[in-house]
């Protein structure tokens, strides 16, 4: 007599829905992604080659001009803009609180002082009626956070600076392509700092960062602080740091980037397709943007029953994140800052409630269909 059979519970389950499935994303690339991959190494130049050079130049021409340095992670992008920019020990730097940590990190590490400023209730974006409120005698530049794939109002926050004379440094880690009257994110500023985590817009394979600027003698300053401080083979005109970003990645991005445009309009399609079918339910939806202001690095929604929805869409085999669940000064971290809970209001209220759902341009509509379908029976249990 054969034993039982067991209840294949592996197949009963859902299949596993992601927040960001990198390997579905880069499909339809991945011969040519390993073709460029296998230049580099064909090559035998793996550090400051021509792959850098020329990734940098057409990543600064899909920004509008100017010139691009590649670094080694977007934190480094910060920090290095930060200094160029003259920010030192004791500056003020103005930021918003509901940020990844590393926007923060980069100012601290330079013995500078983040100075927070609360954000819209409406974008989750620095407040720019807030900023006068929050400039101190120290304070010597502000840092924008492009959050969510979507511009700050950068017309208000040129304004501010230039009256209390302050160096506008871009955020704009998750807004590759994101444009305000034309204008790319991170061209607004003195320096637009971008990160190529694999999960951003335009991710590489590994860590990775750029600097975008205006000034030729602003960029070849930058060239030289990310390689020691180098001016010439062994010879070191400046102080500087080791953060290249190396040419295998280099190549990859180089490979992504003529198919960003396309990425980003699909997550803006999606992002329609999110919004009417969860219109219905009780949730806060993003704020609707202007054409081709928003990219739509994540898509998130808000609920004061966060918790409840996020086990209830694990339940049905369906990821999620938060971004970000601790507001910077609330972090141990940084509770030296001297701000308590409730300085920053409308931030708070973000981080506590804020879900970013499944989302990327190699989702069908059958995926949000699903996922809607899950947040719709929450609610519905809930009531129950």
């Amino acid at each position: 007599m054969s034993a039982p059979q067991r209840p294949d519970t592996e197949s009963a389950r859902p299949p596993h829905l992601p927040v960001f499935d990198l390997r579905a994303h880069d499909a339809a690339l991945s011969a040519e992604i390993a073709g460029a991959v296998s230049r580099v190494l064909r090559s035998g130049w793996f550090v400051l080659g021509p792959e850098l050079e020329a990734f940098e130049k057409a990543f600064a021409a899909w920004l509008g001009g100017g010139y691009v340095v590649g670094v080694a992670s977007g934190t480094d992008a910060l920090q290095l803009a930060l200094a160029a920019a003259g920010v030192g020990a004791g500056d003020g730097v103005l930021t918003v609180p509901n940020t990844a940590v590393p926007t923060v990190s980069a100012i601290t590490a330079l013995g500078a002082r983040p100075r927070f400023v609360d954000v819209s209730p409406d974008t989750a974006l620095i407040d720019p009626a807030a900023i006068d409120a929050a400039v101190a005698p120290d304070c010597r530049a502000i840092v924008p956070v492009h959050l969510y794939g979507r511009l700050a109002e950068m017309e208000a926050i040129g304004e501010v600076a230039r009256r209390h004379r302050l160096a506008i440094i871009e955020d704009a880690a998750q807004a590759h392509g994101a444009r305000r009257s034309g204008r790319a994110a991170g061209t607004w500023g003195e320096f637009g700092c971008f990160s190529f985590y694999p999960s951003k817009n335009l991710g590489a394979y590994g860590d990775g960062g750029a600097i975008w600027t205006a000034s030729a003698e602003d960029a070849a300053r930058l060239r030289e602080m990310r390689n020691y401080g180098q001016r010439d083979r062994y010879v070191h005109a400046s102080v500087g740091v080791n953060s290249r970003l190396d040419e295998i990645q280099a190549a990859i991005l180089a490979t992504k980037l003529p198919h960003l445009e396309r990425w980003n309009q699909r997550r803006r399609e999606l992002a329609g397709t999110y919004r009417r079918l969860l219109e219905p339910l009780p949730l806060r939806l993003p704020a609707p943007a202007p054409p081709g202001e928003h990219v739509y690095h994540l898509f998130t929604v808000r609920s004061a029953h966060r918790a409840h929805l996020r086990e209830a869409l694990a339940a049905a085999g369906i990821a999620t994140q938060i971004h970000y669940p601790i507001p910077v000064h609330r972090q141990q971290a940084y509770r030296d800052l001297g701000y308590p809970a409730g300085a920053f209001p409308e931030a708070e209220a973000w981080c506590a409630e804020t879900l970013s759902l499944p989302f990327s341009p190699a989702l069908g509509e059958n995926a949000l269909q699903r996922v809607a379908a899950a947040l719709a029976a929450a609610r519905e249990g809930e009531r129950g």
